[in-house]
């Protein structure tokens, strides 16, 4: 995947969760730390219900642009969900769940860019 289509996943990502009130939403750029992936999106839900109803609305606008997931995880407990666009990846969390697993800290070496510019 080139960078040009990182670009517009993160966009598509970021202004999807945001519009569905996804709180906390952060991008941590991974790729001079890690072969994982180039990008890490968080955000986090309120509840179960709205965990998925981010996960859901972002898989299908991206879908809607051509975009889709090589895997979604963790659609059943729905306290931590996994869409894995190869060099975007995003995580969606129930509060609890993403303040215990804490990936910021993990990926605190990533560059965590302005979650603003990709709002435009």
């Amino acid at each position: 995947m080139n960078d040009i289509n990182d670009q517009k996943i993160l966009q598509m990502a970021v202004k999807t969760l945001d519009e569905k009130k996804g709180s906390d939403i952060k991008v941590i750029k991974i790729d001079d730390i890690s072969s994982i992936a180039n990008y890490f999106v968080l955000a986090t839900g309120t509840s179960s219900t709205q965990v998925k109803t981010l996960a859901d609305e972002t898989e299908m606008k991206l879908k809607q642009e051509g975009f889709l997931t090589r895997r979604s995880e963790n659609y059943r407990g729905a306290d931590w969900i996994v869409l894995d666009y190869i060099d975007v990846v995003i995580h969606i969390f129930y509060k609890e769940t993403r303040e215990f697993y804490d990936l910021e800290r993990l990926w605190q070496d990533g560059e965590e860019l302005d979650v603003g510019l990709f709002l435009k």
